[in-house]
């Protein structure tokens, strides 16, 4: 391949949006079986409703201290049969001031299947609601096609709610019984005294709250410490109570193995150092605060660059980690760094904010609050200086690996923080104020921001090391949509000649994934793949015997140390995915360096399009015959290993283009806007004369969603994203009257019934078009004939269905929704230019760099 020495093309300008509405048709037509006897079916379901009701009149009846300003009312569960799933809007009818409310859904295992479990509350005198219903039912029970046949065929069961109902992370992990613990609480925000409510009931139990609140456009995150029992008193006296579940306890890993003292190439490489001025991009490392004095960070951190979420916690970084992380995040291979000769001069500077104290047994937090108030804190100091998020930092799900969990409880379900980071990656500010944070519903278009997240890492391990990360999902917060999730692969392999370590082998051949990495192979099917890329993150070495496992320095990485305990030394050694994760933020800053003009959605867009897989990991994609195998390959090594040059240069026979553009998807009035069409530059005449050759293309799509964290089944009205987009692209056969045709049969929501021939090329991609159906990063690669890809330079980004679509009072399409689009075309073994032709079209001038 020829030196990648000229820049990307911007190709901004050159779309068409045109009104686009999609045609009907497909749909889930899943058969419903019907209940033996309608009418006796009704009859039971509304005598179970009038029992739920009059049972909690009772309870609130015997209540000593009602909470003011509470509606009183009944919390209500609605059971689907097994296999089937309830129709969710009927039970949010949204109806009146005061009307009855969906406030959470769950799935659970029965040994006849999966069942779903709706729990509404129901305010007193809105029982009538759905008995109207059930009774209109009952009377047409007897034709073909009874009224709300498509609601009652699917509930099986009514009963009052329990506090457990109200659970929505896995049923295992519901306390115990007498236990007190920490609950994360989410309270429906309906006048804003909800949490004057809340606390008036915690001080007539004698439960305590967290300070730090969490609030979304509906729903209000709190902790409160309590047992079951005390909990399930709030349901007889609020109607406030969304969803409970378990709060997450960040853990970074440290690495504390010695490493050969270096102070004098410590004193040398800094002689050498040539930092960035103020107005660079910036790494903000969210961690443990940073050593500001190290000789080797100083001169890229300045001290009002500092900040801490907690003025008690102070700035200096006691734990050691985020040093550690900054040395890799100013300057990438610090070890590289040390060994060469010449002046080393970053894009960028480092930010620091100190999100946790301590290592491990923090206090309990929503980390979500405070991840917003880490970045309100350096937005504030400096407005206007562009930054990546670098954030090493997990919360575990638990250390013992299982089978893998396809219901879809704590595997890759959003979380009060992944939705907080999604929030701020779209843009959306989080007001800080003595009463929490609040999810502020401006009209205005916000700031995006990138954070670039750990996978989280195993923490003990086998000798089948891919089985257990498959087994280990990424951990909280890392599941976050619009973040750019590391994960680690390796490529250190050679062990040291001590004789502590004679016959030990490294766990994982060269370019395989970590051993410390977790995947999304345990994802439930319906949320995104990740790590979307991975990155060195060291190795594990393995006894002769097989039973020790142990991380000698030379299967770490070389980076800076916070000196201190009796210890002068600068230099450490780290590894896991927090290493990879401050690597991969040294790279997105130096892209956005080199293109200042980049959005973070463009940003990621290039960190993922860089990446390619290792010799060891296409070994494992050429086995991946069907769809499921390499979504599952995907979910492990994400899209490979990305690499600066590709992610900033082009070459001769290496094309990449760029375009930044607003599409509106929806109308406010509940249906899809517009569809852009890309009519690309594209170097025709080269790739019909290479005919036959063997060509590549590769497309990747990224915007950024804004979350609906609150968890009610996430579909149609309650879909986790405000939207979605895809992208498609002219086949090489299709005229352009044709491809417009083909699109409006294409653009279904992803549970609709796709036309046979939407898939047809399917084929030539690697993932292919129905692998893109989570997510807000779409990256596919095609492989074809030169002469096919010549004729397909008409690509389209089209809408598919969110939560704007179907709220529409919520709906903020008209404000315009951002996205990235990143096209190559490589040309290997071929002696062409494609670059040249391309840049000449649009007006670029030929000015080759070295």
């Amino acid at each position: 391949m020829a030196d990648r020495n000229r820049p990307h093309l911007f190709v901004d300008g050159r779309v068409t949006a045109e009104e686009y509405s999609r045609r009907a048709g497909g749909g889930n037509n899943k058969e419903i079986p019907e209940p033996g006897d309608r009418a006796g079916h009704a009859r039971r379901l509304i005598t179970a409703l009038n029992q739920a009701d009059e049972a909690a009149r009772r309870r609130r009846r015997t209540t000593p201290t009602p909470v003011p300003g509470a509606i009183p009312g009944v919390y209500v569960t609605f059971e689907s049969f097994p296999g089937l799933e309830l129709a969710l809007t009927p039970l949010d009818p949204q109806r009146g001031r005061v009307h009855a409310e969906l406030r959470s859904v769950q799935r659970q295992e029965t040994p006849e299947g999966p069942v779903q479990v709706a729990t509404v509350f129901i305010p007193d005198g809105k029982v009538g609601t759905f008995v109207r219903l059930f009774e209109q039912y009952e009377t047409t029970a007897g034709d073909a096609r009874p009224r709300h046949q498509s609601v009652v065929d699917r509930v099986a069961a009514i009963a009052a709610a329990s506090v457990r109902a109200l659970w929505t992370d896995a049923p295992a992990d519901f306390p115990s019984p007498g236990t007190a613990v920490w609950w994360e609480v989410w309270l429906r925000r309906r006048d804003g005294n909800e949490i004057d409510r809340f606390s008036a009931f915690s001080e007539t139990v004698g439960c305590p709250i967290a300070p730090t609140r969490l609030s979304f456009k509906d729903r209000t995150v709190l902790l409160l410490q309590a047992t079951a029992d005390q909990l399930a008193g709030a349901i007889d006296v609020l109607d406030d109570l969304a969803e409970l579940r378990k709060p997450h306890e960040p853990e970074a890993v440290l690495a504390l193995d010695d490493a050969t003292e270096q102070a004098a190439w410590v004193d040398e490489l800094a002689g050498r150092v040539l930092a960035a001025d103020e107005k660079a991009p910036a790494v903000c490392v969210l961690d443990t605060g940073v050593h500001q004095p190290h000789p080797l960070l100083s001169a890229s951190l300045q001290k009002d660059d500092q900040q801490t979420c907690h003025p008690t916690w102070g700035l200096e970084d006691r734990a050691g980690h985020g040093t550690e992380m900054a040395g890799l995040a100013l300057f990438g291979d610090l070890g590289q760094a040390m060994t060469s000769t010449g002046s080393i001069a970053p894009a960028h500077r480092l930010e620091s904010v100190k999100l946790l104290p301590h290592l491990t047994g923090n206090p309990p937090h929503l980390w979500g609050a405070l991840t917003a108030t880490a970045a309100s804190l350096v937005e504030i100091q400096a407005p206007t200086r562009r930054r990546t998020f670098s954030m090493a930092v997990t919360a575990p799900e638990g250390s013992t690996p299982t089978v893998p969990d396809r219901t879809g409880f704590g595997t890759g379900r959003p979380t009060s923080w992944s939705a907080a980071v999604d929030a701020l990656a779209a843009g959306r500010a989080i007001d800080a104020g003595d009463d929490g944070l609040v999810y502020l519903d401006e009209e205005a278009e916000g700031q995006p921001r990138l954070f670039v997240i750990s996978a989280g890492n195993v923490r003990s391990f086998d000798a089948d090391h891919l089985a257990r990360s498959d087994l280990e999902p990424v951990e909280d917060p890392a599941q976050a949509w619009n973040a750019l999730t590391v994960g680690a692969y390796t490529e250190l392999v050679h062990l040291d000649s001590r004789p502590s370590f004679a016959g030990w082998t490294p766990l994982a051949p060269s370019g395989e994934l970590s051993p410390w990495s977790r995947t999304s192979v345990p994802f439930a099917r319906s949320w995104p793949p990740k790590p979307d890329v991975v990155l060195e993150g060291g190795n594990v070495a393995r006894s002769p015997g097989g039973t020790d496992y142990d991380t000698p320095e030379v299967l770490q990485l070389l980076t800076t140390r916070r000196p201190g305990l009796g210890e002068s030394r600068l230099l450490t050694v780290t590894s896991a995915t927090s290493a990879a994760t401050a690597q991969a933020a040294h790279l997105v800053a130096s892209v956005m360096a080199a293109y200042p003009s980049l959005w973070p959605e463009t940003v990621r867009a290039l960190a993922v399009h860089s990446a390619r897989w290792t010799p060891a990991m296409q070994e494992h994609l050429v086995r991946a015959v069907n769809r499921a195998a390499r979504d599952s390959f995907r979910r492990r090594y994400g899209m490979g290993v990305p690499d600066l040059a590709r992610a900033t240069r082009s070459a001769g026979d290496a094309l990449t283009l760029m375009a930044q553009e607003v599409i509106e998807p929806f109308d406010g009035r509940g249906r899809t806007r517009q569809l852009h069409l890309h009519n690309l530059p594209w170097p025709a005449d080269i790739l019909s004369d290479l005919g036959e050759a063997t060509v590549n293309l590769r497309v990747t799509l990224s915007y950024f969603i804004e979350p609906n964290p609150a968890n009610r089944g996430w579909r149609s009205r309650y879909s986790y994203q405000s939207h979605g987009l895809r992208f498609d692209l002219r086949r090489a056969t299709e005229s352009t009257t044709e491809f417009h045709k083909r699109l409006n049969d294409k653009a279904l929501d992803e549970d609709e019934r796709r036309s046979p021939s939407a898939d047809s090329d399917a084929g030539q991609w690697i993932f292919g078009p129905r692998a893109h159906g989570s997510g807000s990063i779409h990256t596919d690669l095609w492989t074809g004939a030169a002469a096919d890809l010549a004729r397909r330079g008409l690509l389209a980004v089209y809408p598919v269905t969110g939560w704007w679509k179907e709220n529409k009072s919520r709906d903020r399409s008209h404000l315009g929704a951002r996205y990235a689009l990143v096209v190559s075309i490589e040309t290997p073994g071929q002696d062409v230019d494609i670059w040249t032709p391309v840049a000449a079209q649009i007006g670029v001038p030929i000015e080759l760099s070295t």
